[in-house]
């Protein structure tokens, strides 16, 4: 049995594992592996993605997910005796909640799996997935160059999180004051994306200055990357702020079909958790 809180507590081995599962799903394989399992996850309504390729993937392996809301973990009541509870009925818990810290506790007391379906710090089912669909479209996804461009928030530190773990490049645009530390920033995009492949972006936050108009993608600006670029921003993106509409509009966005890989990888996250 293991968690799933943080990539940094996996090897590239173990990642590399999660992905042979992925493609052993899609073969057929792993069919009714969760018949008579119980998986109760928490969520909050605006949870779109995650959420339905979780409670998707659960039933399509023969399980059962039960729904609740994070704030049925913001009680009086100790996670400790939550877990003890849990652990009786349930053989894994998937939580979207802000504080990583709660997770933390949840597996330090929980005999069942505790997954990470995103938080302030993180979201590392989400990264997997990408890396997962990049592999099956990149040569070796390894060696490419990575630009984040967005804030020091959890999908950059998610995508931080992937570089220490699977060693490869990773650096950000940003203005000056939103940076990641350890991370190669630049504050012009222009500059951030000569000898780049993939380039990620998130959505900016409410409080964003101005100065982050100087790290938009645009189609212009993907045509400096090198050859083959490709364009990955996390959903949801908007249009005309960290993304240009002419860049999501051009042969160098990722497209949509993308993120249909969250189906299978959550299912081989959920699978290799239960049986590692």
């Amino acid at each position: 049995m293991k968690h799933m809180i943080r990539l940094t507590n996996h090897t590239a081995t173990d990642i590399m594992d999660i992905f042979h599962i992925a493609d052993e799903i899609r073969q057929g394989k792993h069919a009714d592996i969760l018949k008579g399992k119980s998986i109760v996850m928490f969520f909050p309504e605006t949870s779109i993605r995650t959420r339905v390729t979780f409670e998707k993937g659960i039933s399509l392996l023969g399980g059962q997910p039960i729904l609740f809301p994070p704030e049925a973990l913001d009680k009086k009541e100790a996670l400790q005796d939550v877990c003890g509870y849990l652990s009786l009925w349930a053989d894994a818990l998937i939580v979207r909640h802000k504080d990583i810290r709660l997770l933390e506790k949840l597996a330090q007391h929980s005999d069942i799996p505790v997954i990470n379906a995103m938080t302030d710090s993180n979201h590392p089912c989400e990264i997997i997935a990408d890396m997962y669909a990049l592999s099956k479209r990149r040569k070796d996804f390894l060696k490419d160059s990575y630009l984040f461009c967005g804030e020091n928030g959890n999908i950059g530190l998610a995508w931080k999180e992937a570089s220490l773990v699977m060693g490869f490049d990773l650096s950000q645009c940003c203005p000056k004051g939103w940076e990641m530390e350890h991370i190669t920033a630049f504050d012009t995009i222009t500059d951030a994306i000569r000898g780049k492949d993939i380039i990620c972006t998130d959505s900016l936050p409410p409080d964003a200055p101005a100065d982050f108009k100087n790290c938009q993608v645009t189609r212009a600006v993907m045509e400096m990357a090198n050859k083959g670029a490709l364009l990955n921003p996390c959903p949801p993106f908007s249009r005309g702020r960290e993304v240009s509409a002419d860049a999501l509009d051009s042969e160098y966005f990722v497209g949509y079909e993308f993120k249909k890989h969250l189906l299978e990888v959550q299912q081989a996250i959920l699978i290799y958790c239960l049986t590692r």
